[in-house]
């Protein structure tokens, strides 16, 4: 199998992945999965789309992944890992799909408009 790259966002975060076969080796950022998210589950969260199609031993993963926090990094590699799936294997797309992971999260940090205190609240009003 060649490699296959694939794409993932959430928030602010992009995540490119390259997924080969392998035995299972995840790296992040030239680091370890372990060393590289501090708590287990974001370790979970990214794993999910590989254990819903029970390979979580079958495909070495290195991870690029940039901005935002821990929490939008994973979800962002989660994306990026079902979507490379799909392209390796088609039959994967109906359990990642029931599962929600290759739905792309849209919800983002809304933009601050001239005029106003945040991006919806507006500044103190007084009468007098």
């Amino acid at each position: 199998m060649d490699v296959v790259n694939s794409i993932g966002r959430r928030k602010t975060s992009v995540a490119r992945i390259y997924l080969k076969s392998g035995n299972g080796e995840i790296k992040v950022n030239d680091k370890t999965l372990d060393s590289y998210f501090p708590t287990e589950i974001l370790r979970v969260v990214v794993k999910q789309p590989l254990t819903a199609v029970e390979s979580a031993d079958s495909f070495d993963i290195n991870i690029n992944v940039g901005g935002g926090g821990f929490k939008g990094q994973a979800e962002a590699v989660r994306l990026a890992i079902a979507r490379a799936l799909c392209e390796v294997n088609p039959e994967f797309r109906g359990p990642l799909k029931s599962e929600g992971f290759l739905t792309r999260d849209p919800r983002m940090v809304e933009r601050k408009k001239y005029g106003r205190r945040k991006a919806r609240r507006r500044f103190q009003f007084s009468k007098r």
